[in-house]
């Protein structure tokens, strides 16, 4: 099977788990229950999610600089945010072809030859701090869920955060010793970013009318951006509506209200998203500071 072939089938089966996941999630809810919901939303809230999220998408791309500059590849913020931006498009609209992540590799591996090992190592290092401050928030969230198995746990839950973020700096350390320099700015810029994120979802919320345990709704959407990550469906869709619906049968949240929030904030992704279709066409400069 050649290259081609394999991308190829790779986006068939992504868009067939896709497809076959949302199916699942409306043979267990009533689709005209979301539609409702979604219908119900308030502009000025939404307006508001929109804003917000591109502002973590802004801090994310500030964060992965930090990490580029200390590769030898210094982009300025203007063309860094440009090939952002072009990433999130190629990773939702092209994920069979050229990933986002691929993509930016490729470019600045091209631009500076950094090493194909160390571009590789700051795009997952980008990555997993990201999804380690998911996991703090979400922990953060737990400890405060009026659930009995959550209350049970409690004390690991406030034990696991220094844990895991030792962890992290020693892997860091041991590993990628060429980043520790700016391994807490890194962490500065995930809790800024995700901590924007968590309003963003706070907006959404607001937008629909949902009443009862907002808390929960901010738990359940953390678990959903960490299964999201994982590559099986096209932009994460379907994989994050099923944690959306799991996670609010097992907290006692509406199910329908949790799929309508998950499905508002991936409309929300793709939009911003879509505005980096520009730079498929013209592709963006990569400028030294």
């Amino acid at each position: 099977m050649t290259e081609k072939q394999r991308k190829l089938l790779t986006t068939v089966l992504k868009f067939i788990v896709s497809a076959l996941l949302i199916y699942f999630i409306f043979t267990k809810i009533d689709l005209s229950e979301v539609v409702q919901v979604v219908r119900t939303a308030q502009p000025f809230w939404l307006l508001a999610a929109f804003l917000l999220f591109v502002v973590s998408k802004v801090l994310n791309a500030f964060r992965l600089n930090l990490l580029f500059h200390t590769i030898s590849a210094p982009l300025t913020q203007l063309s860094n945010l440009k090939l952002y931006l072009l990433g999130m498009f190629y990773n939702l609209f092209l994920p069979g072809g050229i990933g986002g992540d691929a993509y930016k590799g490729y470019v600045i591996q091209k631009r500076f030859t950094s090493g194909t090992k160390k571009v590789v190592a700051v795009l997952l290092l980008d990555r997993l701090n990201g999804m380690l401050f998911i996991l703090i928030y979400a922990l953060l969230l737990a400890t405060v869920l009026p659930h009995p198995l959550l209350q049970q746990f409690r004390p690991l839950l406030w034990v696991a955060i220094p844990l895991g973020t030792f962890v992290f700096w020693w892997i860091t350390k041991k590993g990628f010793s060429y980043t520790v320099p700016v391994f807490w700015k890194v962490c500065g810029y995930s809790a800024l970013l995700q901590g924007v994120q968590l309003l963003t979802v706070l907006c959404i919320i607001h937008s629909l009318n949902v009443e009862g345990n907002t808390i929960g709704y901010l738990f359940v959407f953390m678990i959903s951006s960490i299964v999201s990550v994982i590559p099986l469906t096209i932009g994460g869709i379907g994989s994050r509506e099923v944690t959306f619906l799991y996670g609010a049968k097992w907290l006692g949240l509406d199910a329908g209200t949790a799929v309508g929030i998950s499905f508002v904030f991936f409309l929300i992704t793709a939009l911003v998203s879509f505005f980096g279709i520009g730079y498929h066409f013209k592709k963006p400069e990569l400028d030294i500071s």
